[in-house]
């Protein structure tokens, strides 16, 4: 047992299942598309149960997971860069005409919260997502991501404007 009350690496898978509801919204507002972020997801899940004996009993595994997430994320990112984008069929072609579903989902304040959060930029959408929606502490994101806390706090500031000026119909400047 480690000092923390741990038994190690033992526990992990445990602990892994514990943090996937938040490693998922992580990995959502990385990706922006729920089906990209659920191959994210796995993607991390796999590569931390393969290295498991990197993680140091008694750091936190959720930092672990959403670093190991990213670095994923920004490797895919280069591959694409260098293979080209790849557009499903569906998306090729615009329909004539209003969607219904579009024109409901368009109405609400939790559509337009998530239209918002998907336009930011990538790292304030990170932040948003660790800090807001997970409850992380600024410090905690600050390390996790290895940025200063000031950067946190004004990406954070920025994010919420932002936000705000779109939920509530403000243009920007």
């Amino acid at each position: 047992m480690t000092g923390d009350g741990t038994t190690g690496h033992g526990d992990l898978r445990q602990q892994i299942i514990h943090v996937l509801p938040r490693l998922r919204r992580f990995c959502l507002a990385l990706t922006r598309r729920q089906e990209i972020a659920d191959d994210l997801c796995q993607s991390t899940v796999e590569r931390a149960l393969s290295r498991a004996e990197q993680f140091l009993p008694g750091s936190k595994l959720d930092s672990w997971m959403y670093k190991i997430a990213q670095n994923i994320w920004i490797d895919e990112g280069r591959k694409a860069q260098t293979r080209g984008v790849h557009v499903e069929m569906d998306e090729a072609f615009g329909v004539v005409g209003a969607d219904g579903v579009q024109v409901l989902e368009g109405r609400s304040d939790l559509a337009l919260a998530r239209s918002a959060l998907a336009a930011l930029p990538e790292d304030q959408r990170v932040l948003i997502t660790l800090v807001v929606l997970d409850g992380m502490s600024y410090k905690d994101a600050a390390e996790m991501l290895e940025i200063p806390i000031g950067t946190v706090m004004s990406r954070i500031a920025r994010a919420r404007r932002s936000i705000d000026k779109q939920v509530n119909g403000e243009m920007a400047q």
